[in-house]
């Protein structure tokens, strides 16, 4: 970890402003793969740490406090190396293509979320004799340019079952440009897909639209790893003003966020334990949207702090401001946007 920290310190953190203007560079990957972090929570025979939850996230805050538009590449792929594992744990077999994401050789892709707008907008899956025909445009995939395999989940509409599979960036693979106005850096294009020949050998699992939303219910309503990472960030800039005041903001925030993150990672671990996604979902939300709010208040004192500086593209304020309200909008569902409005509306 501590290695992690100081390639996060000097590497990541000094270059963010520039990442953020001409976009996460095939080196980061590579320095990536020689750090072990394409595949830290594999089986340790794979060559992969095989971190614990508290460690993983640990790492998570440690990347995206540094750089956000690097830590969202990585944050696509990270998940999917953790899913394998289990699987690989609990006896089934994996895809050819799992064991080289298992030993860290490739970067993923993730085109998943579409599935939370079906039946209005999704990826659609057709059976064929050997396999299936993924067939739609993804929303955002981020890193596009750097990942050589998507995870795509698509639905087949009839049964109302999501099919998830590995789909290889090809000629079928086609991307269109998102005008980002925060993490511009990230690569991330819309991308189509033109009926896609997915073999039953690269699909990871099946399961009912129902379940998988029961499922995405813990992903899109807790705060996660990110959210604190960035505050910290944040943070660290304003203990480090000469401005008191900002000193001041900093240190009655530090104590909130520190009891956010507590409140966060407790209510999701036994969302997690419960295996109901809809435990406590509530309480869940709510500290979602409060993290959020946190986030926008901490960057907005940091503009303050900065004066115009801090309205200027060579400044972090600036960068930090638009990092939050990305933030406020990844992973976004209904259920999550009409809490962060409510609590607007008070």
């Amino acid at each position: 970890m501590s290695r992690i920290a100081d390639y996060a310190d000097t590497i990541l953190r000094p270059a963010a402003l520039l990442t953020d203007r001409e976009g996460v560079r095939a080196e980061r990957i590579a320095d990536f793969a020689q750090l072990g972090l394409l595949n830290h929570v594999a089986p340790e025979q794979f060559g992969g740490a095989a971190l614990n939850r508290d460690c993983d996230r640990r790492l998570h805050e440690i990347l995206s406090g540094a750089c956000l538009n690097t830590y969202l590449v990585w944050a696509q792929h990270a998940p999917i190396v953790g899913r394998l594992a289990k699987t690989l744990a609990e006896g089934s077999a994996l895809p050819g293509i799992g064991y080289e994401i298992l030993q860290g050789r490739v970067l993923l892709g993730a085109a998943i979320s579409d599935v939370r707008r079906f039946p209005d907008h999704f990826i659609t899956a057709t059976r064929t004799p050997s396999g299936w025909t993924f067939s739609g445009t993804v929303s955002w995939v981020s890193g596009w340019g750097l990942n050589s395999v998507l995870t795509v989940a698509a639905v087949e509409p009839s049964t109302r079952t999501v099919v998830t599979a590995f789909v290889p960036v090809d000629d079928r693979t086609r991307a269109e440009p998102l005008n980002l106005s925060a993490l511009g850096g990230s690569r991330t294009e819309r991308v189509v897909l033109d009926d896609v020949a997915v073999p039953d050998g690269n699909v990871i699992g099946t399961q009912p639209l129902a379940d998988w939303r029961n499922e995405d219910i813990g992903t899109a309503g807790d705060a996660r790893a990110h959210h604190f990472g960035l505050a910290d960030a944040v943070l660290r800039e304003l203990e480090q003003s000469s401005n008191p005041q900002a000193n001041k903001v900093a240190s009655v925030w530090r104590v909130r966020v520190a009891q956010l993150r507590t409140d966060a990672y407790a209510l999701a671990d036994e969302a997690l334990a419960s295996r109901d996604g809809r435990h406590r979902i509530d309480e869940r939300l709510a500290t979602k949207a409060a993290c959020g709010e946190a986030l926008t208040t901490l960057t907005r004192a940091l503009v303050v702090a900065r004066a115009g500086h801090g309205i200027r593209l060579d400044d972090t304020a600036q960068l930090y401001a638009r990092s939050a309200l990305f933030i406020l909008v990844q992973g976004q569902t209904t259920d999550v946007r009409e809490v962060q409005l409510a609590r607007l509306a008070l």
